[in-house]
């Protein structure tokens, strides 16, 4: 959550303004043997995976009561989308999860507003195959029109021909607006302006201005824009058509003409009568949306090769499936596991409708990814059980060193709490040990709201741990963990964007204090790497227990030629607390009550 800033340093408005190469410090070199043996374990028969005389598990199926499906024909579709929104506007912490699908078509009149928990798509190949003449609203009246509590929700995969020309998308963090073609403007602010601390775009052509007005950072990826409105603290752009030129800090803008390595979000459609899951190619300087051309490139998959999880099934019965060589769709639900769900076969899809949440029971790690090739995981939000887990979310074993350049595993939307919804507790959030993983929009929170939320009482030391090489991150949000947000000790790492918020419960100065150094760093680049790069990033503090609290510096790192950052910024919010520099011992203090930001436009 981000707290509203409170001085003149964000515009006040009335009204809206007019329109590398590769190095490894491992050997990855695979045998012939060992080649030819996973090939062959990445495909076992129903007897090697279960034993004699075991029923295979089925592929495919109905999508459950939670995933409600569309069409232009459907009577009542704005009542049902209604009754879906008053359930779910407020219930930040509930456990209902929806996903409302619609057909290839034209629907008139319509305005879904999208309560948490809520995601709504298109089941076309396409965007424009499913076309609103209306709106896909966030707001916040729920919050006396303060969006920085908009989370989780999402929308995909859909045209929009917003009535007013101008749709509303007022979010914060885990709330991805992806694969979207709006024919007109979008406005990233709720009704009245009030605050909004997002986000997300991805995939997407916007033909209209962008204009996010009171949005304190916004990250957008590989998409087409008409113009974009202003800045506030951190804008980031990459890959994007129409974005505007590098200008940081003033404007805050931080623009890359391309994304070096990208993958779209797998996404479920309609062929015909059949469905199928879409798995978009990788993409290399990627620059503009996927699917500008028509047809994007890449896989479709069969639903009938999918599990269809859902609410009820079991750690074990899910990694049966795996072994048994489906994929998996987790339809909208909440899913306890006493045994971590295990995905060693490469290529599998995982992937979430409607916000699909995984619980761990008695401390076990949720989800683990071997160090296999091309693992995609989207759409899941891990919460943390009562018991503590060592990790939540693990890329690949302690010690991995497969080469997966070529095709890497992928983590798109893949969303980490700790309390909040109730007590809960990991030693780190997510870790990354796989080489070339790509971490495409994530956001590992700490609670600081909700239930079971206290200094000891969720406890998480660590959000993001990345011990793999070339590992990149686009849309890094980490916030509130007791120790280190991030901490990479991998080679040739690389974040597009990075947003934090330190601890706001810091009982005291000696609770963070880091040996000699006051406070962890937000974003920890450990002594021994050699190369790394970072864009646009910020850290922001509010140490509400005690504003007394001084935090050395919000990112460290080595002072090395190949260690790079550029466009860096640090936030004291209304002075409750302060950084002394922005990186090491660089940048200039936050002061007083005001909430200015210290910037670095680059390091070394």
């Amino acid at each position: 959550m981000q707290v509203p800033p409170t001085n003149s340093a964000l515009p006040t408005i009335t009204a809206p303004p007019p329109t590398a190469p590769r190095r490894h410090r491992r050997s990855k070199a695979l045998g012939f043997a060992a080649l030819a043996v996973s090939l062959l374990m990445a495909f076992p028969t129903a007897q090697s995976a279960f034993g004699e005389g075991v029923e295979e598990l089925p592929g495919g199926g109905d999508l459950g009561p939670n995933v409600l499906v569309f069409d232009p024909s459907t009577p009542d579709i704005q009542g049902k989308v209604d009754e879906i929104f008053k359930k779910q506007e407020s219930a930040q912490f509930g456990s209902d999860r929806y996903a409302l699908m619609f057909k290839p078509g034209t629907y008139n009149n319509i305005n879904a507003q999208i309560g948490f928990y809520t995601s709504i798509a298109g089941l076309g190949l396409n965007p424009d195959d499913t076309t609103f003449n209306g709106d896909v609203t966030v707001d916040a009246g729920w919050f006396n029109g303060n969006a920085t509590q908009n989370f989780w929700r999402s929308a995909e995969n859909l045209a929009l021909n917003p009535v007013s020309g101008t749709n509303r998308w007022a979010v914060s963090q885990a709330a991805p607006f992806r694969r979207m073609h709006v024919k007109g403007g979008l406005n990233l602010a709720p009704d009245g302006y009030g605050w909004a601390s997002g986000g997300y775009i991805a995939d997407s052509k916007i033909d209209g201005q962008v204009a996010p007005y009171s949005q304190q950072q916004w990250y957008t990826r590989d998409s087409s824009i008409g113009s974009w409105g202003n800045g506030v603290w951190n804008m980031t752009f990459s890959g994007v058509e129409g974005a505007p030129a590098q200008s940081f800090p003033e404007p805050p803008y931080t623009t890359l003409n391309t994304t070096p390595v990208s993958r779209e979000k797998p996404f479920l459609y309609l062929d015909g009568n059949d469905y199928k899951v879409f798995v978009p190619a990788k993409r290399t300087n990627a620059r503009g949306t996927s699917w500008a051309d028509g047809t994007p490139e890449g896989e479709s998959i069969p639903l009938d090769q999918f599990y269809v999880v859902k609410p009820g099934a079991t750690a074990q019965t899910i990694n049966a499936a795996v072994r048994q060589g489906l994929h998996l769709l987790f339809t909208p639900g909440v899913y306890h596991v006493d045994e971590p769900i295990e995905i060693n076969r490469a290529n599998t899809v995982a992937l979430g409708l409607g916000l699909a949440t995984v619980i761990p029971d008695n401390g076990v790690t949720a989800i683990k990814v071997g160090d296999v090739d091309g693992v995609k995981l989207a759409g899941l939000l891990v919460d943390a059980g009562q018991a503590n887990s060592e990790t939540l979310v693990e890329v690949g074993p302690e010690g991995s060193s497969a080469d997966h350049s070529a095709n890497p595993t992928s983590l798109q939307d893949v969303f980490v709490r700790v309390g909040g919804a109730g007590a809960g507790k990991a030693t780190t959030a997510m870790v990354v040990n796989s080489d070339d993983t790509i971490i495409d929009h994530t956001w590992l929170w700490r609670a600081d709201h909700g239930d079971g939320v206290g200094w000891e009482t969720n406890r998480s030391d660590y959000g993001l741990t990345v011990n793999g090489d070339d590992v990149l991150a686009t849309g890094l949000f980490v916030e509130h963990f007791n120790k280190y947000d991030v901490q990479w000790n991998g080679e040739n790492g690389k974040t597009i964007f990075f947003q934090n918020e330190k601890a706001y419960d810091a009982p005291d100065q000696a609770a963070i204090q880091n040996g000699d150094i006051k406070g962890y760093a937000a974003y920890k680049v450990a002594d021994s790497v050699t190369t790394h790069e970072g864009w646009g990033m910020g850290s922001y503090c509010y140490f509400n227990v005690d504003p007394t609290i001084r935090q050395q510096h919000g990112f460290q790192a080595p002072v090395k030629p190949g260690v790079k950052f550029h466009d860096l910024l640090v936030v004291s919010l209304g002075g409750q607390g302060q950084y002394e520099h922005v990186i090491n011992d660089t940048g200039s203090p936050t002061s007083g009550d005001t909430t200015v930001p210290s910037q670095v436009a680059s390091f070394p």
